[in-house]
């Protein structure tokens, strides 16, 4: 089985900080792997501009969307890899402080597989992450890609 990363695409430092303190915490191993903007993310996913000779692993297992990102939004995103067919069952799990039911309804809409609240708590945040972390990582049965 090739190695299963997690891509997380977040723009605020100190939440990829608490999200990276989360998933170690939970003792999640896998390597992350962090973007910035939304551009950055398609960029990664299709090894484009700056990502253009990236090694590993094609896709990641699981990618953690915020949706409030600059250059492109987390929905943008959304819409633009459920277009692909590369990237069209990729799991995406959006996660952000946004409890909007407009934005829920956008990112089901655009094709997230789920949607994930940031609550401000750190334990609860704690919790959270790392439930993402031993669903898709452990439990959750990927669908093979060639």
């Amino acid at each position: 089985m090739s190695e299963r990363v997690i891509l997380l695409v977040e723009d605020n430092p100190q939440d990829e900080l608490l999200t990276l303190r989360a998933l170690n915490r939970a003792r999640v191993a896998n390597r992350v792997d962090v973007v910035r903007d939304g551009q950055q993310a398609l960029d990664y996913l299709f090894r484009e501009g700056e990502f253009a000779g990236r090694a590993g692993p094609g896709l990641p297992t699981v990618v953690l969307l915020d949706i409030g990102l600059p250059k492109l939004t987390g929905v943008e995103v959304l819409q633009r890899l459920r277009a692909d067919a590369r990237t069209r069952t990729l799991p995406i799990v959006v996660l952000t402080s946004s409890d909007e039911d407009a934005d829920r309804l956008a990112c089901y809409e655009g094709g997230a597989n789920s949607f994930v609240r940031k609550p401000v708590d750190f334990g609860e945040f704690a919790e959270r992450v790392a439930s993402l972390g031993v669903y898709w990582l452990a439990t959750n049965e990927p669908l093979t890609r060639g």
